[in-house]
């Protein structure tokens, strides 16, 4: 465990090593950003000095250095986006992020299983051959795309749903009710589970194939089981922990595929919040979220990989 850890230690310092030098490769200027259209009123001196404040006219080994040595004093440093603390950023949007991606994560967990299950209890009949076309086109969907048609299609065209954002426009979030978080939720969570189906839904029509044509499944059709009988009994319990893993492992896709539904359904989380900092330049904003995004991943990584363990006990360490 403790090698576990000061792998991820290390990973997430290179993590934040390359975008640091990524964004100090940008061609955007952070005090142009910072700016915006008030920079034609401003002179190239004041320029200096707020870069100079910012500790952007030192080398960047510094800056690096500096900005490392404030974050193991708990200190994440000011986003120039939001005009506040990279703190009380990430307290203020991770409750958004996480009511999204993680009911995604789970919803598409649960209907990829389903639909594997059933795809693999009708292999090779018309049933099967529809779920395997649909995962098919959705693992070909581009998430932002297909957020898109549901936008222009549900909420433009029908009006069932809300264009946009996390609760009525101009009503404090303190004011919004449940029923409102669920009508602006509905559209975004289902564009990002049906991004995450595809992949749980094929391996599981796999692992489950491969059960139903195991030896002691054959035996258990001489005796006389039916079909649903031997999936119920047999065939979920094993499919089910290969299936837990793979969903684990997917957690970086469902968190890349969540920055792209944030940003076309105007989602007030840590996803839109990355493109803001990304496009304004906001160094310390968007290094805070690719160490968290790094520590996640690599957790959810971690607990697929002692699933892996647990399903195949020959993957065990010196065996």
């Amino acid at each position: 465990m403790a090698r576990r850890i000061l792998r991820l230690m290390a990973l997430v310092i290179c993590v934040a090593f390359a975008v640091f030098m990524l964004m100090k490769g940008s061609p955007i200027d952070p005090v142009d950003a910072y700016l915006g259209p008030a920079m034609a009123y401003v002179g190239p001196e004041q320029k200096i000095q707020i870069a100079a404040i910012w500790g952007l006219d030192r080398p960047i080994y510094e800056q690096f250095l500096r900005w490392a040595g404030h974050v193991l004093t708990g200190d994440l440093g000011y986003s120039i986006v939001y005009n506040t603390s990279v703190s009380e950023v990430l307290e203020t949007r991770l409750g958004a992020s996480l009511a999204l991606t993680g009911l995604a994560w789970l919803l598409s967990g649960i209907l990829g299983f389903v639909l594997g299950v059933i795809s693999a209890a009708y292999e090779g009949r018309w049933l099967d051959r529809v779920i395997r076309l649909y995962c098919y086109v959705l693992a070909a969907t581009p998430t932002f795309w297909l957020g898109m048609l549901m936008l222009a299609f549900f909420s433009v065209k029908l009006g069932w749903t809300p264009i946009c954002c996390a609760g009525p426009i101009g009503v404090p979030s303190d004011q919004i009710s449940v029923v409102e978080r669920l009508q602006h939720l509905i559209l975004p969570l289902s564009a990002l589970t049906l991004f995450g189906v595809a992949q749980i839904a094929l391996h599981s029509r796999a692992k489950m194939i491969e059960v139903l044509q195991s030896d002691y499944i054959t035996f258990a059709r001489a005796q006389g089981a039916g079909r649903f009988d031997i999936i119920l009994r047999h065939g979920i319990r094993n499919a089910a922990l290969p299936a837990l893993t793979v969903l684990f492992a997917s957690i970086g896709e469902i968190l890349g595929g969540a920055i792209l539904v944030e940003q076309v359904f105007t989602w007030p989380g840590l996803g839109r919040a990355t493109v803001e900092a990304g496009v304004r330049g906001d160094v310390a904003l968007l290094l805070a979220i690719a160490m968290l995004t790094t520590i996640i991943v690599s957790t959810g990584n971690m607990i697929a990989d002692f699933l892996y363990h647990v399903v195949d006990p020959r993957l065990k360490e010196g065996v």
